[in-house]
């Protein structure tokens, strides 16, 4: 039996790493605030002019050399974000093209935080069809283009004015998810092997009937034009998010997704070796391997450092459980993620 596997992985981050006492000068919050309701301690922001696309070459380098693979093997791109550098066309050309790939074929995909599961099934699937041979899985993501500042200099510490008192209350409007949000990208390189190991099998859901619990309402096709003056003033151009609703959701369909495809698999729960979860928050998977019954040692989470990267959590935490010593020949790894839309699910590779 042939499967999908893991040749090589990489990450990239913005080049900025921002902690969370530096956001507090930025608005109402602080560094207990923040780590209490999210775990998160820092992430990293990029500079102006670095865009989702950037943060993608960058990772897919790293994990062609991690790899040993050529860009010229590189047949197939899948990229997955829902922060993309234009309206359109998306940033699976425009990585072709900064990357320097043959004109080969290459997908977006939009599932927002399940954008790396969703991502992860379609590549499998073509390698499986024999529509590609070595495929690259990018996820990517630029979240600073939301944020509801202007004064960066002053944010990174290099001079600039810092934010009046009407613009810190206008920030600190939007704090609950302006923190926990971070740029960075994540990239595999997936190849059909012979034999036990690679990936096993999916579980994925989408249910739209509660989107707006997250969701951006302007800045798309619904309204007419697609973007006002009146929605940047209002901040209808940054997501809005019912929390307690979104907690509840992935707490519960997250570890049903991975029980529902053990079960599929013949296989026990507790014969998961390490749980890699969506980043969203780390009192979200908290509960969830709570839920699930694994020990601390079968959870690798790393949103302390980088916050919710969306599409590049997953990628970027199997990385590091990888160069970590985490994920060896045989380990079995499950991923789960929640994001909005809403769309689920699990996956599960034998390493």
């Amino acid at each position: 039996m042939a499967r999908t596997c893991i040749l090589g992985t990489g990450i990239a981050t913005g080049e900025h790493l921002v902690k969370n006492e530096q956001l507090a000068k930025m608005m109402d919050t602080s560094d207990e605030w923040i780590r209490e309701r999210s775990g998160v301690e820092q992430r990293y922001y990029v500079e102006t002019g670095t865009a989702t696309s950037d943060l993608g070459v960058r990772a897919a380098k790293a994990a062609l050399e991690d790899a040993g693979v050529t860009k010229d093997e590189i047949d197939y791109v899948v990229f997955a974000t829902m922060t993309p550098d234009y309206y359109f066309p998306g940033c699976g050309g425009l990585l072709q093209h900064k990357l320097g790939l043959r004109t080969i074929p290459s997908l977006d995909i939009r599932q927002q935080c399940t954008g790396f599961l969703y991502g992860l099934q379609v590549s499998d699937a073509l390698l499986q069809a024999g529509q590609a041979r070595t495929l690259l899985l990018v996820g990517a993501e630029v979240h600073s283009g939301f944020m509801p500042w202007t004064s960066w200099d002053y944010l990174f510490g290099r001079g600039g004015e810092p934010p009046s008192a009407a613009e810190r209350a206008w920030i600190t409007r939007f704090r609950d998810r302006t923190v926990l949000f971070g740029d960075a990208g994540g990239a595999l390189v997936l190849r059909l092997q012979e034999g036990d190991r690679g990936v096993l099998g999916f579980k994925l859901y989408s249910d739209g009937e509660s989107f707006r619990d997250l969701y951006v309402p302007s800045v798309g096709f619904a309204q007419r034009p697609y973007v006002t003056p009146e929605d940047l003033g209002s901040g209808r151009h940054i997501p809005e998010m019912n929390g307690r609703s979104v907690f509840k959701m992935a707490v519960t369909r997250m570890p049903e997704a991975i029980r529902e495809l053990c079960k599929e698999k013949g296989i026990s729960v507790s014969e998961i070796d390490l749980l890699v979860a969506h980043q969203a928050n780390l009192r979200i998977n908290e509960a969830v391997q709570k839920a699930l019954g694994l020990p601390d040692e079968k959870v690798f989470n790393n949103i302390q450092r980088y916050g919710n990267t969306t599409a590049a959590t997953i990628p970027i935490a199997l990385h590091e459980a990888r160069k970590a010593g985490r994920v060896k020949p045989g380990t079995l790894v499950a991923f789960a993620g929640l994001g909005s839309g809403f769309h689920w699910g699990a996956a599960l590779l034998r390493a």
